[in-house]
């Protein structure tokens, strides 16, 4: 009788800094996970992504398996007129890789770069039917502080 064949070992998920090599995956992923035709993620670019990483204290980080993508997270200091704030402003996990705790990680790895920079709090928001993302927070130790409804007028064409 032979007996069944190991299971292959699972790639360890390892988070390092993100560097300028991960920017194309990065802006690859966002495009995957991102539905830039809703408001507010229309702002999804590289552009977007430099801003944070090349921030004063940026705390910008990737979530790798292997040579692969497994995740992000964008923040940095400042945060509209509180530079003693951090910003948490982008995060994602490839679809395969979700439900094994790396955008949590992610998150911790992003607060605790930007706490070491001096941030008094850090904020992030959450669209309103991202409830996931909003559990994500939640399980963090981020709180529900000010709603803000996005009014939006279209213009005839």
């Amino acid at each position: 009788m032979t007996s069944p064949a190991a299971p292959e070992r699972e790639t360890e998920i390892v988070l390092e800094p993100m560097r300028a090599t991960h920017l194309a995956d990065v802006l690859a992923l966002g495009r995957r996970v991102y539905d830039t035709s809703v408001k507010p993620y229309t702002s999804w670019s590289l552009s977007a992504i430099a801003r944070h990483a090349d921030g004063e204290a940026s705390a910008c980080w990737v979530a790798l398996a292997g040579d692969r993508l497994a995740g992000y997270v964008l923040g940095s200091m400042g945060f509209d007129q509180r530079t003693d704030w951090g910003n948490l402003e982008w995060i994602a996990s490839a679809p395969e890789y979700q439900g094994q705790g790396i955008a949590s990680r992610l998150v911790k790895a992003c607060c605790a770069t930007l706490t070491e920079a001096g941030a008094s709090a850090v904020v992030t928001d959450v669209e309103s039917r991202n409830t996931a993302s909003a559990a994500l927070m939640r399980s963090n130790g981020f709180e529900a502080s000010v709603s803000v409804t996005l009014f939006v007028r279209e213009t005839a064409r």
